[in-house]
């Protein structure tokens, strides 16, 4: 197994941690399940030769007996082994999806904008998922096997330790060293695999997204034969799979044949020389030959562990990741009074946006700032929202550091509207609350008037209880934008970022949101972006930027 695979397999069990003495509970109870099975075959053994006439020193219905006491002993083990196993996966699945959405929270925005989202989904389910292969049917296997093997190498070493010798290099053959190679020859399949499905969910999920388009632009069967090619080279990938797995089979059941043969030959060669009985070779053959189960377990798991190991690199990779901005928190608690920016800068990668950027926002004023498209004014709005940190140059609020200021408190001073209003599939109301979840109904009436959107939210079937469909496609661009307006003037913060709050907006509602602005953030301190002349009108300072520049 490569120094990779190892490190990713490490990590995966650390999260097991809480969960161990259940995880004991489930080893004992296979270890004890697999004696049993075995034990009723070589019992079976022990009749045969009893049959023959030959004295083995157990009665036959002493046999009788027992076999039929672990028979029923092994099914009942048997089930308690994989409920408590499945116990574990899931309780882990569960853990490690709070663990990944607490780390995309943790990493966003920076980290994710741009990531493939179709390709985050795939990692949060079906990556996620598989993972049930590693915790349900992996960790308890492997170490039922190498307990259960070690008792067997014991009972057949009493016979002759020659006999124990062939044993164990039967048990290290099929449980390590053909598990091993598998895993070697199929692991770039699996991560092909894994990727290329992540990669055709992102492109079914662009292509709903822009069914409209499509559709406008007749472009369904283009993007319809590139689904199916997709669709195809996954096949074509889960077919190698598939013929790795039947030759893995084929591969261990020959060679457990062979050890089979090597045992009685091995016992029949003893015999010969008169260093065992009869009994010394038919029972520990038997014995070898019926306690391959839980080794053949490793080997078959190889198979499955190439596409587990490949999900679980890319879970670990999103629990990993560092974060751009660190959240803060520990710090003590301040008022609004004003935000100063002097010659900040700041990049994407090589591509410089902000430059000697220089700006005094006062307490209780309106700040209007407009520029070209991509001169940098948004990403000013992400800096004051501490989505990234500056390169350098100081940003203060209220006199003091913005990366020294607890996280949450910069999120209670700081309402920010942007270009695109996200609505979640719930109704109006829920959508509404997201930026204070305790507000009463007369308190989200309040906001969506001031955003001049009650009167078309009550004009709807079921008022705020309308749900809004995925994305929000039900309502239209403007009202999209009035209700995230409407989020902003519920939060009540003392600091209000608008970016392009009216780019959706014909005139007449323009004027309306304007006004309210106007009216109600008279003790509020607003930063308002704009291409449209109108909307400066209610500033009472004006700048613009160029090129990342103040003027």
């Amino acid at each position: 197994m490569g120094k990779g695979r190892f490190k990713i397999i490490l990590k995966l069990l650390a999260l097991v941690k809480p969960l161990l003495h259940i995880m004991a509970i489930t080893v004992t109870m296979g270890v004890i399940g697999f004696l049993c099975s075995i034990f009723i075959t070589i019992l079976g053994g022990y009749g045969l030769v009893n049959a023959f006439g030959l004295s083995t020193g157990i009665a036959t219905k002493t046999i009788l007996v027992t076999v039929l006491l672990l028979a029923v002993l092994r099914g009942v083990l048997r089930y308690a082994e994989q409920a408590s196993g499945h116990y574990i996966a899931f309780r882990l699945l569960a853990i490690i999806r709070d663990k990944v959405f607490k780390a995309l929270r943790r990493l966003a925005p920076a980290k994710l904008e741009g990531k493939d989202k179709g390709n985050l989904i795939s990692i949060i389910t079906s990556d996620i998922e598989l993972l049930e292969v590693f915790y349900a049917h992996t960790i308890a296997p492997v170490t039922i096997a190498i307990i259960t093997s070690g008792i067997m190498l014991f009972f057949i070493g009493s016979f002759n330790p020659v006999l124990a010798v062939v044993a164990l290099l039967a048990y290290i053959t099929v449980g390590y060293i053909l598990p091993r190679q598998n895993s070697k020859r199929g692991k770039e399949d699996g991560k092909q695999y894994r990727n290329s499905f992540g990669e055709l969910n992102s492109y079914v999920l662009d292509s709903l997204r822009g069914l409209r388009e499509t559709i406008q632009f007749n472009d369904g069967q283009d993007r319809l034969e590139k689904m199916v090619k997709s669709s195809d080279e996954l096949d074509g990938l889960q077919e190698k799979l598939k013929e790795h797995e039947a030759k893995t089979k084929a591969i261990t059941d020959t060679v457990i044949l062979l050890f089979s043969l090597g045992m009685l030959f091995t016992g029949i060669f003893l015999w010969s020389r008169g260093i065992v009985d009869f009994v010394g070779v038919v029972i520990p053959t038997i014995a070898m030959m019926s306690s391959f189960g839980p080794v053949v377990a490793l080997s078959n798991l190889s198979n499955n562990l190439l596409q587990t190991l490949a999900c679980g690199e890319r879970v670990l990779a999103i629990l990993e990741e560092e974060p751009e901005v660190m959240e803060v928190e520990g710090k003590e608690e301040i008022d609004f009074h004003g935000i100063s920016c002097e010659e900040v800068n700041f990049s994407y990668d090589d591509e410089k946006i902000l430059s000697d950027f220089t700006i005094e926002i006062p307490k209780n004023k309106i700040l209007g700032i407009t520029g070209k498209s991509g001169s940098g004014k948004s990403t000013f709005l992400k800096l004051l929202m501490r989505f990234w940190d500056r390169d350098n140059g100081d940003i203060k609020v209220s006199g003091k550091d913005i990366k020294e200021l607890n996280t949450s408190c910069l999120r209670k001073i700081q309402s920010y509207v942007t270009q695109e209003t996200y609505l979640f599939k719930d109704s109006i109301e829920a959508n509404i609350k997201l930026s204070r979840p305790e507000a009463t109904h007369e308190e989200v009436v309040e906001a969506a008037k001031k955003a001049s959107i009650h009167e078309f939210i009550m004009s709807l079937p079921e008022g705020y209880n309308t749900k809004v469909s995925e994305l929000g496609e039900s309502l239209s661009g403007g009202e999209r934008q009035r209700l995230g307006i409407a989020r902003a003037f519920l939060q009540d913060s003392p600091l209000l970022l608008l970016d392009e709050p009216t780019s959706n907006l014909d005139s007449l509602n323009e004027g309306i949101i304007l006004k309210s602005i106007k009216e109600e953030c008279k003790d509020k301190t607003v930063v308002l972006i704009s291409h449209r002349k109108s909307t400066m009108n209610i500033a009472h300072e004006e700048y613009s930027v160029e090129r990342g520049r103040v003027s």
